[in-house]
């Protein structure tokens, strides 16, 4: 299949696909454009070492997509865009590469802004706002907002508690079991949040830097193998943390969870498995409602940031997601349709 039938498909109409190569550094990367329909893409970019470049153009497409709805639910006038670095950061990553990566960017004059997402920090997006302006996520020295992944964090916490709410009429997590896969950026604040309000933790990661980080840090969390064990476990909510496609057909139907909430984008394997959740009694706050706390900062960071103002507004998720298990109720359908058709109902309108 050609790239314009894989930009046009029935769950895509993106409006620009670029490919990027510098040969001097070795960067090969791909932003993704959605939609601009409500202002500048906004979206981070992933440094990965995809198995192929199919796999790249792939995920670009899907991230891309899911910042546009993730952008529009959130009530931010910003389109949504991604990219993804095609290699390794741990082997290829250079300062020389993310400049030549952040004149790409340049190059569409605004089109796209970029932050952090998987493999590229804070400092990745300083050295790429040497080449250009339209970029957020730097750090304080350099005018931003800094670490993204607190408000995330933050975000996720919120609508876990709107999820809660619904589901055993508190929106307290004190005496509840939390599994949490993928002790990342995101999933370190995430645990503190938990165990702050009272829950007990239980988590996994596949680097054992994080799981040692949990061990010196909250030796009151429980560790487990892996995310299959995780999912399985005696939990009563499943917060998947790290990459996507953590739903699917084989693992739903073997949870005991009652809800999920996680910081991970495209939990779900396949649109199916939205329903599938519902049918077995899980209530599901679809991800890019829940994990919007990091673009609700950068966004701000873009016109001057204001830290309490900004989690003002990610604290506003628990408002959005009661409204999507609400209207998900009223419509008898599953969440993830009712958030996507709010996304939809304001970029169709433009505002």
């Amino acid at each position: 299949m050609g790239v314009f039938a894989d930009m046009s498909g029935p769950d895509t109409g993106h409006e620009q696909l670029v490919f990027c190569q510098d040969k001097r550094t070795g960067l090969r990367a791909v932003i993704g454009i959605y939609s601009t329909v409500l202002g500048p893409a906004l979206g981070g970019t992933r440094f990965y070492p995809y198995a192929s470049e199919d796999d790249a153009v792939r995920d670009v497409l899907e991230l891309s997509r899911a910042m546009a709805y993730k952008n529009a639910v959130a009530g931010l006038n910003l389109g949504g865009g991604k990219a993804v670095i095609w290699g390794d950061p741990q082997e290829v990553k250079t300062e020389a590469l993310m400049r030549a990566y952040g004149r790409f960017v340049d190059s569409l004059n605004g089109r796209y802004y970029t932050a952090c997402d998987v493999g590229t920090y804070v400092a990745d997006m300083d050295v790429v706002a040497r080449e250009t302006r339209f970029v957020a996520g730097r750090s304080v020295d350099h005018g931003g907002a800094g670490d993204s992944s607190i408000l995330t964090a933050w975000g996720v916490f919120q609508g876990m508690r709107a999820a809660a709410e619904h589901v055993w009429g508190t929106t307290s997590l004190a005496g509840r079991r939390i599994g949490v896969a993928g002790l990342g950026k995101v999933g370190k604040h995430l645990t503190a949040h938990l165990l702050d309000d009272g829950a007990a933790v239980v988590a996994t990661d596949v680097d054992e830097r994080a799981l040692s980080w949990a061990r010196a840090t909250y030796p009151q969390v429980d560790l487990v193998d892996d995310s299959t064990t995780l999912s399985r476990s005696d939990i009563d909510v499943y917060a998947p943390c790290a990459l996507g496609g953590a739903l699917d057909d084989e693992t739903v139907p073997a949870m005991r969870a009652k809800v999920v909430a996680g910081a991970a984008n495209n939990q779900l394997a396949h649109p199916g498995v939205d329903k599938l959740l519902v049918d077995h009694g899980i209530l599901y706050a679809p991800d890019y409602v829940v994990n919007a706390g990091g673009v609700v900062q950068v966004a701000d960071e873009i016109d001057g940031f204001d830290f309490e103002r900004a989690k003002r507004r990610v604290t506003r998720i628990f408002d959005t997601t009661q409204q999507v298990i609400r209207l998900a109720e009223t419509e008898g359908v599953p969440p993830g349709a009712a958030a996507a058709w709010l996304a939809e109902r304001r970029m169709a309108a433009g505002a």
